[in-house]
């Protein structure tokens, strides 16, 4: 059914075999493009990906625990519909409810 196809990367131009197996397996996964790189420079692109640089830093927000009390920080902005703890409460109702 399919047969090894000959294509070129459009990031570094050079030709590359994609095979009647991977045009299978692309088949299976449903997917509707032949791949546009290269093996290296998809493989260049995964690892510049894995390797992106930090996000920066994380907004807090300032809340008081609902169970303790004290004031704490968590990283995202509560609703107000439900409760929020600090990090040993909320291990505690945590473990309580499991």
């Amino acid at each position: 059914m399919f047969e090894d196809k000959v294509l070129v990367c459009r990031e570094c131009g050079a030709e590359f075999v994609f095979s009647a197996s991977e045009q299978q397996f692309y088949a299976d996964k449903g997917f509707q493009n032949e791949p546009g790189r290269c093996p290296a420079c998809r493989a260049a692109r995964r690892n510049n990906n894995n390797n992106a640089q930090p996000r920066g830093e994380r907004q807090m927000f300032d809340v008081t625990c609902a169970e303790c009390g004290r004031p704490t920080q968590v990283p995202f902005q509560p609703r107000g519909d439900r409760p929020v703890y600090c990090s040993e409460c909320y291990n505690k109702v945590r473990q309580n409810r499991y």
